[in-house]
């Protein structure tokens, strides 16, 4: 039977939201009439609002309902609970793409009350929650590669496969007032991830953006304000914004850009997204091997205990990272930006 109401979860994090958003041109074009909705956690939806292939997308308050709880507000918590429930349910999904395989998403899937609730890689105990299981091939290094395997799996178009990153036309105006004037295309920097062993020295950030010779705009999260201010201090050329823009305007600040640098983080993953000249710089975690277009260049220097993941050897050298020149990233941008 035909889907006419589909629903697709991924609750996070930024940079799996965006390497998922291919399934909505693919589920768009294989059922064009379909109404087609996402959830994602509150927060995220920034990503996804704008899409115009996208009729809905519902946002997780889960932060909020955590709090509540803290706090004893259980009649509070109850009420926006049963509403938020009531307005999922109350689309009717036939079908629901659980795309994060955990055993939260399963749930939501379940509660949704579709009929038919596909996993991907459901872990967790999350398959018995689900009516079909899809499991991703292990160690193929293309970016949105468990995505493109779902989407072949359901028998959607995947050919292109690209992620969209969209904007609204208030975040494009707030994302014009806070660049640097200037008429040479500016460089966004996202240095910061929610891992250490990831990260890029700062004085390597410091040598790369002196020898680009351009504008340097800082992307970042609210948590990485006070470093962003640091690492620009005393560099007129780089402007930090981190923690100064929602997830929307940095979308939109990223679809300017000339050149994006930046870490393994859902920031860098945007710019992929959006078709920016992206150098990607990984360590502790495997590079991605194919990239769609010639527009990205990833910068990667094995040692015996790569990729370590999350659980570095090495005493907090970050050796992986540190070993990266700011001159070779230079030679990488020079090949790409504009």
């Amino acid at each position: 039977m035909t889907p006419k109401r589909i629903l697709v979860i991924r609750l996070s994090a930024i940079g799996d939201v965006v390497m998922a958003s291919p399934l909505i041109h693919a589920l768009r074009t294989r059922y064009p009439d379909a109404r087609l909705a996402w959830m994602v956690l509150d927060g995220h939806q920034d990503l996804l609002a704008a899409n115009p292939e996208l009729d809905r997308v519902f946002a997780w308050p889960r932060a909020r309902w955590q709090q509540l709880a803290r706090r004893g507000r259980l009649l509070r918590l109850g009420r926006e609970m049963w509403r938020f429930l009531a307005e999922l349910r109350g689309e009717h999904f036939d079908m629901v793409i659980d795309a994060q395989g955990l055993l939260k998403s399963a749930l939501w899937a379940r509660l949704s009350g579709a009929t038919r609730r596909i996993g991907l890689d459901s872990r967790e105990g999350s398959a018995r929650l689900m009516t079909e299981v899809v499991h991703s091939t292990r160690g193929d290094k293309r970016i949105s590669s468990e995505y493109l395997h779902l989407a072949e799996a359901l028998g959607l178009p995947a050919n292109p496969f690209p992620m969209v990153l969209a904007s609204s036309e208030d975040d494009q105006q707030r994302a014009a007032a806070l660049l640097p004037a200037g008429d040479r295309p500016f460089a966004v920097f996202c240095p910061f991830s929610t891992r250490p062993q990831k990260n890029w020295p700062a004085s390597h950030w410091q040598e790369l953006a002196a020898g680009l010779g351009r504008p340097v705009v800082i992307l970042g999260g609210p948590r990485d304000r006070e470093a962003a201010r640091a690492l620009a201090a005393d560099i007129p050329q780089m402007t930090p914004l981190a923690g100064d823009t929602s997830l929307g305007t940095a979308a939109a600040v990223i679809r300017r850009a000339g050149l994006l640098v930046g870490v393994d983080t859902g920031l860098t993953h945007m710019g992929i997204a959006a078709g920016v000249p992206t150098v990607v710089l990984f360590g502790s975690t495997f590079p991605y091997h194919d990239f769609p277009g010639d527009n990205f260049r990833a910068l990667y220097k094995q040692f015996p205990c790569s990729p370590c993941k999350r659980r570095p050897t090495c005493g907090g050298r970050f050796d992986c990272m540190s070993s990266i020149r700011a001159d070779e990233v230079m030679v990488a941008a020079g090949e790409l930006a504009v």
